[in-house]
C-alpha cells in the first residue's frame, strides 16, 4: 500500500514552523487540562474527607447532646422527689 504525500503550495520550513508550534500548543493546551483535572480531583477528595469528618462530628456531637438530656432528665426527676419528701415547715 502506498501512502500519498501530501501536497502543500507552502515551503516546508514554514510548514515545520507552522505545524510545531501547533503541536506545542496543543501540547500546553493538554497539559493546563490535565493540570486543572488533577486540582480538581483532589479538591473533590477533601471535600469528600471533610465532609466525612463532619458527619463523624455530629454524630458525636448528637450523642453527646442526647446523654446531657438524659442527664438533665434525671436530674429534674431527682429534684421533684426532694420537694416531694421534704417536710414543710409550719
Amino acid at each position: 500500500m502506498m501512502v500519498k504525500e501530501a501536497k502543500y503550495k507552502s515551503p516546508r520550513h514554514k510548514l515545520t514552523k507552522f505545524f510545531e508550534k501547533s503541536r506545542d500548543q496543543w501540547k500546553e493546551k493538554c497539559l493546563k487540562a490535565k493540570s486543572r483535572a488533577k486540582q480538581l480531583s483532589n479538591r473533590v477528595r477533601f471535600l469528600e474527607n471533610s465532609k466525612e469528618n463532619l458527619k463523624i462530628k455530629i454524630e458525636s456531637l448528637q450523642e453527646e447532646l442526647a446523654k446531657l438530656k438524659s442527664q438533665d432528665k434525671t436530674n429534674d426527676i431527682e429534684k421533684q422527689n426532694q420537694k416531694k419528701t421534704v417536710p414543710r415547715k409550719q
